[in-house]
């Protein structure tokens, strides 16, 4: 029987993540840890205040209800939109203060959210990448460096504290019914942006299959890092055709100008630094996740994305 708190518990997968935890049979206790209060939670969810960027707040809460696995998700999921002094604090101090009590306080079990964004987004990228592949997150692209930096961490940490389980998922592109960031955005103009001499193609995964993963990890037995993204994988032509959309085919080196000019400007947040994040997109092979983990996605990458087009829809 766990007793489980989940960082980052009152978010959009925090929340999906506390709600199946908490109907798992094998879980005595769901701590729901977050800077807000969630919006609802299921009978016998205990709430917490618990900012990741206080290292004596997340003690307290470890301590005080006696926590035997983590399920750290409190991260920054749309960068560009905070100083990124405040996602580094979040992301990486943050992580950094959950393994200090994790430690401290005997936690057996640690279950983080990492992103396919460690490998980084690079030419040399193999085909489909593996956990076995190098971390290599961009250094000129915060989010992908601060995921790297993180799984760096988590290595560190296995070295020197073994007894700590750690349950390493390096997560795709997330889509559910609700779903709004920088990666749906892409979708909404009248024309879907392409690279020349890219396919830009996307892993995605469910929403509901994450949170299968999660709760694999947090309550089996296995260890190690595990890419989650469904099967297969959908180019940005097969998106542009689904929704009825021609592509703006644009060269690396003008996109890069667009956005530099853009940027200092003030019209966007992003810089040249994203060109990569469109032309090399990690694409996640997902072996692992169902041989050692024993998790096996319920939608493939292409069932996700038409589930996420349904669901719009329905919205209006």
């Amino acid at each position: 029987m766990r007793r489980v708190l989940v960082t980052g518990g009152s978010g959009f997968l925090g929340s999906a993540a506390v709600r199946a935890l908490a109907g798992d049979p094998r879980v005595e206790l769901v701590v729901s840890g977050d800077v807000r209060e969630p919006a609802s939670t299921p009978a016998g969810v205990v709430v917490a205040p618990c900012d990741v960027t206080d290292a004596q707040a997340v003690a307290a809460v470890v301590r005080e209800h006696r926590i035997d696995t983590i399920v750290h998700l409190a991260a920054i999921v749309n960068p560009g939109a905070l100083d990124e002094e405040i996602e580094y604090r979040v992301d990486v101090e943050g992580t950094r203060n959950v393994l200090d009590a994790a430690v401290a306080y005997g936690v057996s079990r640690i279950v983080v959210s990492s992103s396919g964004a460690a490998y980084g987004y690079h030419a040399d990228n193999p085909e489909w990448l593996r956990e076995d592949d190098p971390i290599r997150g961009n250094e000129e692209f915060s989010y992908s460096r601060h995921k790297r930096l993180v799984e760096e961490m988590l290595a560190d940490y296995r070295e020197a504290h073994p007894a700590l389980e750690q349950v390493v998922l390096r997560i795709g592109t997330i889509l559910g019914p609700t779903v709004a960031n920088q990666i749906t955005a892409l979708w909404d103009g009248p024309r879907i942006l392409a690279i020349r001499g890219s396919d830009s193609p996307f892993v995605f995964v469910w929403v509901d299959d994450v949170v299968g993963a999660i709760a694999a990890g947090a309550t089996g037995e296995a260890t190690g890092a595990f890419n989650v993204a469904g099967d297969g994988k959908v180019s940005v032509h097969e998106i542009a055709a689904t929704l009825g959309k021609r592509t703006l085919t644009l060269s690396p080196g003008i996109l890069a100008f667009a956005l530099r000019a853009g940027r200092a400007l003030r019209l966007t947040v992003h810089g040249p630094e994203r060109v990569g994040f469109l032309q090399y997109r990690p694409v996640l092979a997902n072996e692992r996740l169902k041989s050692v983990l024993g998790y096996t996605p319920a939608k493939t990458s292409r069932e996700a994305f038409d589930a996420y087009l349904a669901a719009r829809v329905a919205r209006g």
